[in-house]
């Protein structure tokens, strides 16, 4: 499988892009990324310094993805998304007399996107947290804490609402202060179970 890169797309030094992925028009892409095989990497959007991302991941158009932000493979971010990584960012030194470097630095904190999921358009994702595998996250989404595995999240700032199955389909909905017990979930679509207990979604079969 061979590379595609639209001629109007930046891409920097030590760049690594696995075979099969498309880089579209206008993607700015900085030093020492890493990019999966079989990505797309959507028009206009910006791809910082050292960022990862794994195999089979959809990027849509006008994504910006900062530095120390790994995504695992298969997840789907969608357009007009923005991730951050500095909680309390100034452009300059408290004197005002020189700017702030733009490299990683001690305030420069972590964003992890586990395999399989989702990120909804226009949503902004903070730093220092997890999205969980196969969790989805409502378009516009503000993401201020980390999201469960198979976790359903939406609003500002988003909270978890329900849960999702690895096909996408809701599971179930959360009640307010819900403790179930342990109890069995099969997907109407695709047939996949699930064990739900506290919030806590347990796969039942691998895939």
């Amino acid at each position: 499988m061979t590379i595609r890169v639209h001629p109007t797309a930046i891409v920097e030094e030590n760049v690594e892009i696995g075979a099969g992925t498309s880089i579209w028009d206008n993607v700015h892409i900085r030093h020492s990324a890493r990019i999966g095989c079989e990505c797309i990497v959507g028009e206009k959007s910006y791809i910082a310094y050292g960022v990862s991302i794994g195999n089979r991941v959809k990027i849509n158009a006008f994504v910006y993805i900062c530095a120390a932000v790994t995504i695992e493979d298969g997840v789907m971010i969608s357009a007009g998304t923005i991730f951050t990584n500095d909680r309390f960012p100034r452009a300059t030194t408290p004197d005002l007399k020189q700017l702030r470097p733009s490299e990683p630095d001690e305030h420069t904190l972590p964003t992890l996107v586990r395999e399989g999921a989702t990120i909804g358009a226009g949503c902004t994702v903070g730093n220092d947290l997890t999205i969980g595998r196969f969790a989805m996250i409502g378009m516009g989404s503000l993401v201020t804490k980390s999201v469960p595995d198979f976790h359903l999240a939406i609003g500002h700032p988003a909270t978890s609402v329900g849960c999702v199955c690895r096909c996408g389909q809701m599971l179930m909905r959360f009640q307010v202060e819900d403790e179930r017990q342990a109890e069995e979930i099969e997907c109407p679509t695709c047939g996949l179970k699930y064990a739900i207990k506290n919030r806590v979604v347990t796969e039942m079969q691998i895939v």
